[in-house]
């Protein structure tokens, strides 16, 4: 009844997609996190709703309409209806982590690629636990591959590994697995953060209520998320110029460069 497709993004900008600072105002505003990686997600709503809008702008209310349900009325029962497309959550695959000597490490864990392997459909086995791609170049320490993170050193138990199958644009970037309790700590580590403020016209104060810092995944973090279409006459046409890719803005602060992805439906 359904065909199974799927999302893959690639942020080209920091992206935050959680509360904002009407919410915590002179606080952390945190972005959504899964409930037991504790990494980073971009919901199924606000996918959806990105799509939705690309489609109005590019094809009106009708198909609008049709692929991802007509709007509620006010004051009018039974005006909704169903869409043709389901959208999921997107969790990361890799994310990218400052790393000296690197400089840039793309950092991973089995039980996000458990989702990325179920989604995507590959065969390949699960890499082990301190698994390093075949570009990873790693210091020797005590004649051992070794990484230096902000938290410590890491040893590469499996190096030189193709990963190549576990990226989904098919380029193998400098990446190591790291175990399923360590990832959110490195996470964490990882986030992109910026403190914002507003100031009083006429003293050098900060206007109430409008001083907060906000945390976003960074630029070149790979995520993908599960695309389920109804069976219809049509085909599904995302985009603009009937490309199963293209370039869109998740999340908020979009007026300050947030938000910049590139996103490939694949499968349809």
């Amino acid at each position: 009844m359904y065909k199974k497709a799927y999302g893959i993004i690639e942020t080209l900008a920091p992206v935050h997609v959680g509360a904002t600072a009407g919410e915590e105002s002179g606080n952390l505003n945190l972005i959504f996190r899964d409930q037991f990686t504790l990494t980073g997600v971009i919901p199924g709503s606000s996918i959806r709703g990105r799509f939705r809008s690309e489609m109005f702008l590019i094809k009106g209310d009708n198909d609008t309409n049709k692929w991802y349900g007509h709007d509620a009325d006010s004051g009018v029962t039974d005006s909704t209806t169903e869409s043709l497309i389901k959208f999921e959550y997107a969790s990361i695959v890799w994310l990218p982590v400052f790393c000296p000597g690197q400089p840039i490490v793309w950092v991973s864990c089995p039980k996000l690629l458990k989702r990325y392997k179920r989604i995507t459909g590959i065969d390949d086995d699960i890499p082990k636990v301190y698994s390093g791609s075949s570009v990873l170049k790693p210091l020797t320490v005590e004649n051992k591959p070794t990484l230096f993170f902000n938290f410590g050193f890491l040893t590469i138990d499996h190096p030189n590994k193709n990963l190549k199958t576990w990226f989904a644009n098919g380029e193998e970037l400098p990446a190591v697995v790291v175990a399923d309790d360590e990832i959110a700590m490195i996470h964490d580590m990882a986030l992109y953060r910026q403190s914002r403020v507003r100031l009083d016209e006429n003293e050098k104060k900060a206007v109430k209520g409008a001083f907060f810092n906000t945390e976003a995944l960074p630029e070149g973090t790979q995520m993908i998320f599960p695309v389920a279409i109804k069976k219809d006459e049509e085909d599904w046409k995302p985009f603009e110029d009937n490309s199963t890719k293209g370039e869109i803005y998740l999340g908020g602060l979009e007026s300050i460069g947030f938000g910049h992805c590139a996103i490939e439906i694949k499968g349809i």
